[in-house]
């Protein structure tokens, strides 16, 4: 006569050394025993288990394909996938990729600072002024206040 807990215990023993178990009961009785008994069920011969230890004897994959890229096991699809890889990777990626970093628009107006210069440059050379002058601002339009209240 097993007890409830028992009953469990001894199934999940077993469940955890990765035996089948079923359990048969008559039952439970006033006491609240129950009069149990452990059958095993037995496994069908053709499972064949992996055993953690073994190893897998794994061909090359040269072997079965000499013009093997690394992509894919199937010959067709290593082939497709290695097309792929080297039509984005190439034709995308560098030849697009180099357009369109070479026709951004002007970083920090490095271009534009230049073109203005030289706008300025041509515009006082016209107007008989010298190209550089110490004065930021003329000096004759500048409105200062009266000495008297300083």
């Amino acid at each position: 006569m097993l007890t409830m807990a028992a009953l469990r215990r001894l199934a999940g023993l077993q469940r955890l050394l990765g035996l089948p178990v079923r359990a048969v009961s008559s039952g439970q009785t006033a006491n609240s025993t129950v009069s149990a008994r452990i059958v095993p069920v037995s496994r069908p011969l053709d499972v064949v288990e992996w055993h953690p230890m073994e190893q897998k004897e794994e061909k090359s994959p040269f072997i079965k394909n000499p013009d093997f890229h690394g992509f894919n096991e199937d010959p067709v699809v290593d082939v497709q996938n290695m097309r792929a890889a080297f039509f984005f990777g190439i034709s995308i990626c560098l030849v697009l990729g180099t357009a369109f970093l070479y026709y951004l628009p002007d970083h920090k107006m490095h271009q534009w600072a230049r073109r203005e210069a030289e706008r300025r440059i041509k515009q006082r050379a016209e107007q008989g002024l010298p190209i550089l002058s110490s004065y930021y601002f003329d000096p004759s339009k500048i409105v200062l206040p009266p000495e008297e209240e300083e």
